[in-house]
């Protein structure tokens, strides 16, 4: 398998305008299990890809935020009963006003740069012209479209996506719809 689906996690998977290192604050997006499951048997690969600037700023800890992704993970498979269903977590805990030293610079993993999605296609062997940026932000995108995605905005429309959605199932059904042929 060389193709995935690349998915931001906040506003996309979850429901979340701030930063988020708290796992009990997890609350999925409606439909978001029943549309992960349908890419997953189509074999897709799913990969969450989100910026986690929180790490920059304090508010918590890049432990903080693998737990968040661990709860995610554990609440989708419980939701849908398929194992593993997100395949992999690539974050970013740079932001170049960040107050923790450490974090604090502009990095080529922060969307909108490509680096996560090029990190994910070398690790997990990908075809990123086979592959789709799913997001709610036009840094999503335009993250998709520099590492040569295809990209589908959901929630608001952009020049810098190739396809725009109102709901993530809506986008689901325009990957199925092309990987239909």
């Amino acid at each position: 398998m060389n193709h995935a689906v690349f998915l931001d996690r906040d506003n996309t998977l979850i429901a979340n305008d701030g930063d988020l290192g708290d796992p009990s604050a997890l609350r999925l997006l409606d439909g978001v299990p029943e549309s992960l499951a349908r890419l997953q048997v189509q074999g897709f690969k799913l990969i969450v890809i989100t910026n986690q600037g929180g790490v920059a700023r304090g508010r918590y800890e890049c432990e903080d935020v693998e737990k968040v992704h661990a709860a995610l993970s554990v609440m989708l498979d419980k939701e849908t009963g398929v194992s593993g269903l997100i395949d992999g977590y690539v974050y970013c805990p740079f932001h170049p006003e960040g107050s923790v030293e450490a974090f604090r610079r502009e990095h080529p993993w922060r969307k909108p740069q490509p680096g996560m999605l090029l990190h994910a296609a070398s690790e997990y062997g990908l075809d990123l012209a086979a592959c789709w940026m799913i997001g709610d932000q036009p840094r999503d995108a335009e993250a998709g479209r520099a590492a040569g995605c295809r990209t589908i905005l959901v929630g608001s429309e952009s020049p810098t996506a190739d396809f725009t959605a109102l709901t993530l199932a809506e986008a689901v059904d325009l990957v199925l719809k092309d990987a239909a042929g």
